[in-house]
């Protein structure tokens, strides 16, 4: 009983399988939600608002409320656990999906703001899950524990958008406005995906991690640590709030520029798929990429692919077929830098955040990742009718640049922390 006590949590293969099976399933459903409120959300939003300079409002209200689920979420699985975090936030995002279907029907936009806001606490959970797949993964397969939950939901995110076409043609058929459509599917989505979380995430990963972590090394480990902790954190951060600024920025606007230029909204939803599923296909392999060469590599590397992406966006024509394949070239490598900033400041503050406190310096992460997502998502808008698409594309790409000195510096041999000595 002793030995079984103080066993590491990554010890347990078959338990952090099982995990990581639930989790599959989870953000295979909430993936699914989570694109297709993204590719419609700014056509709704102008639709019922009448502004091109106000198309980016929906990204931000649902990336502020994003702040507000990271925050709630964090703070609920540092309490009790994952479990019950996890499948909150899963059906918040589904009352708010039913929100702005009902708003969307009654053309009433205060409630089309709130539902969106709800919408947006809700799927941050998408993202929070990852943290779930690396409670009991040890040290070195991280990164690749991070690419498993984060790739599972390319199979709901390319799906959604690739369905905007079909579930447009149902919600007409129930009488509601095609623009509702995505809703409807992220409705019946995010709600399995919580019955999912609350039926079978057991154990629960974060509680038994912080059992095994206390049986194994004791509680007084932590107070030693503080100084490389909050460097970890810090930088970990900063990559992937950079990242989530850029890449949200620029992909807000993309479907207002193609269907201002007589792209169809099919075609538009097309295009972010493609960059969707960018976003999360390449993980197992950014993933492995951490573990083999380290987070700060990967990190800077990110910058210089986000850098890319804005440019090939500017540069792309906005009318014509070559165009359009410019333009979905440039969104993807756009998910490819986010995953890349994404996977390694994920390992950088999972390898610093404290055992006792893990869930809720996480929550706190992804609080400055939604906001600057939502400052992206405003932006965008005002950007894009004051100077066009070119230039908010390429003022982000270059913004992008900024996580290179930034792992540079943290990359540097540090002389001011002494080490832990006994006393």
């Amino acid at each position: 009983m002793t030995s079984a006590a103080r066993t590491p949590p990554f010890a347990a293969p078959e338990v952090q399988r099982r995990i990581l099976t639930v989790l599959v399933a989870s953000q295979a459903l909430g993936g699914a939600g989570m694109a297709a409120g993204i590719t419609v959300g700014a056509l709704l939003a102008q639709d019922l608002l009448g502004s091109t300079g106000l198309a980016g409002l929906p990204v931000a209200l649902f990336t502020a409320g994003g702040a507000l689920g990271a925050l709630l979420i964090g703070r609920i699985s540092e309490r009790w656990g994952r479990r019950p975090g996890l499948a909150l936030g899963h059906a918040a995002a589904a009352l708010g999906s039913i929100g702005v279907i009902a708003a969307a029907w009654a053309r009433t936009v205060p409630l089309l703001l709130l539902a969106l806001f709800v919408y947006g606490a809700g799927t941050v959970t998408g993202l929070l899950a990852r943290y779930a797949g690396t409670d009991l993964a040890p040290p070195e397969k991280r990164g690749r524990a991070t690419g498993t939950v984060l790739l599972a939901t390319t199979l709901g995110a390319v799906a959604g958008p690739a369905l905007v076409g079909p579930t447009q043609t149902l919600a007409h058929s129930l009488g509601l406005p095609r623009l509702t459509g995505p809703f409807l599917l992220a409705a019946v989505a995010y709600t399995a995906a919580a019955l999912v979380v609350a039926r079978w995430l057991r154990p629960d990963p974060l509680l038994l991690a912080r059992r095994h972590h206390q049986d194994a090394v004791g509680p007084q480990v932590g107070g030693q640590r503080v100084g490389r902790i909050g460097t970890g954190v810090v930088t970990g951060a900063a990559v992937m709030i950079s990242g989530q600024l850029v890449m949200i920025a620029i992909m807000t606007m993309s479907p207002v520029h193609l269907t201002h230029h007589g792209h169809s909204t099919q075609t538009a939803g097309m295009v972010i798929g493609l960059h969707v599923g960018a976003m999360f296909l390449p993980s197992p392999l950014t993933g492995l990429l951490v573990d083999r060469i380290g987070s700060l590599p990967v990190a800077a590397s990110s910058g210089g692919v986000l850098l890319i992406a804005g440019l090939l966006a500017a540069l792309a024509p906005p009318t014509g077929a070559v165009g359009t394949a410019l333009l979905g070239t440039a969104l993807v490598l756009l998910g490819i830098g986010w995953n890349m900033a994404l996977v390694s400041g994920t390992a950088m503050v999972t390898e610093a955040a404290p055992a006792e406190a893990r869930a809720s310096t996480q929550g706190l992460v992804d609080v400055g990742m939604s906001l600057a997502g939502a400052t992206g998502g405003m932006v965008s808008g005002l950007v894009v009718a004051g100077g066009g698409y070119p230039l908010l594309a390429a003022c982000g790409g270059v913004l992008a640049l900024a996580v290179i000195p930034l792992t540079a510096l943290a990359a540097r041999p540090r002389h001011t922390a002494p080490r832990p000595t006994a006393s």
